[in-house]
């Protein structure tokens, strides 16, 4: 899979404990590569509509992505970009 020029900064990226441990490594980096490239994984159309929305007027983004064993996180980039998180619906 190629990934696309990054489109806005993650700053500081945080993960969960929940997602730490059920996610291998190099699938959250591919996530978080994807997600900073404005692929929004598998949320929603209106996710999708309002995350393009959001791009360029610094609000929040939300993506969702699933790992090769079936496990479903979110990635979630702050409005002021100082901060993305990586964590299992659970622990929103």
């Amino acid at each position: 899979m190629s990934v696309g020029v990054m489109k806005f900064r993650l700053g500081r990226v945080c993960i969960t404990d929940g997602a730490d441990a059920g996610l291998p490594a190099g699938e959250v980096r591919g996530a978080l590569a994807r997600h900073a490239a404005g692929d929004w994984g598998e949320c929603g159309a209106e996710d999708w509509q309002e995350n393009e929305f959001s791009l360029d007027k610094h609000l929040r983004l939300f993506s969702v992505y699933r790992s090769t064993d079936g496990v479903v996180f979110w990635v979630i980039t702050e409005a002021d970009r100082s901060a993305t998180t990586v964590l299992l619906p659970d622990e929103y």
